[in-house]
């Protein structure tokens, strides 16, 4: 792969690094599973998507990472498996530097309050916040000696009327999570932050909006205030990347926000901006 090989050259940020991923089969989990392996980092990726976990385990071993990437079965609302992962990650590379607490569910597409269902709301939130704390603590518990954990938020967590209730809510409450997370395990060296995209074209995101990858992201740069680039999950993998490496070393209780501006515009900017 190219990529690595440019990488290689570059430098490698998680050289002996040992990195955990939940949602690590698709999406923005995938991409920077694939990152962190160019990077170094030997990897545990966790899904519930079987056949799909082992073949990108398998097509990362395939591109050099030979045999520093396993897979592992884990419902992320599962206190069990979650500990078991984290376990997976410490016997198979005996210890644990990176948590990546990616995985997530948006359940269905009914945005307005009358037409939400409760059963869908709190499965939403099981995933999404009860997935993430189990992470954390679980986490936590593997880094003797420092360590990085992160989750994945949404501009949700920091802007009204973008999704359904039940995933602002529970993006909402990532945010919390990992202020109140740095607060207590910084004295353990252990940092703790969240990374909050804009829509990228992962198939979550599709099968949410019953769009294809062209027109999310058609529907993303027309919304987006930073023209010129389309968001891309490497984008998130990146952003991901720089909290995991010594890059990021000192930065703890941050929420990354990778939206281009669109979360701090105000509606009424067209009226003051100079036209160039």
């Amino acid at each position: 792969m190219a990529a690595t090989s440019l990488v290689s050259t570059i430098s490698r940020r998680l050289e002996g690094k040992v990195a955990l991923i939940t949602g690590g089969a698709s999406g923005i989990g995938r991409r920077t599973a694939e990152i962190f392996a160019q990077h170094g980092a030997k990897l545990v990726i966790a899904d519930v998507q079987d056949e799909l976990g082992h073949s990108v385990s398998q097509s990362i071993s395939s591109s050099g990472a030979k045999n520093d990437v396993t897979y592992v079965h884990c419902d992320v609302t599962d206190e069990n498996q979650v500990k078991a992962a984290v376990e997976k990650a410490v016997k198979s590379f005996g210890k644990l530097d990176i948590m990546f607490n990616n995985a997530a569910t948006t359940g269905d597409s009914k945005l307005r309050l009358v037409d939400s269902d409760k059963d869908d709301f709190e499965r939403i939130l099981r995933v999404n916040i009860t997935g993430v704390f189990l992470g954390i603590k679980h986490a936590a518990q593997a880094m003797i000696s420092g360590g990085s954990i992160i989750s994945t938020a949404s501009i949700s967590a920091s802007l009204g009327g973008t999704s359904s209730y039940a995933y602002t809510c529970s993006k909402s409450a990532v945010l919390g999570l990992t202020r109140n997370a740095a607060v207590e395990l910084g004295q353990f060296g252990i940092r703790v932050n969240c990374v909050s995209p804009f829509a990228v074209a992962t198939p979550m995101v599709k099968e949410f909006t019953g769009l294809g990858e062209e027109e999310v992201e058609s529907l993303s740069d027309e919304m987006a205030n930073l023209k010129h680039v389309t968001l891309k999950a490497d984008d998130i993998a990146s952003a991901a990347l720089f909290l995991a490496s010594d890059d990021g070393r000192y930065v703890s209780g941050h929420n990354l926000v990778v939206d281009g501006g669109f979360t701090i515009v105000n509606p009424y900017s067209s009226m003051i901006q100079p036209k160039i």
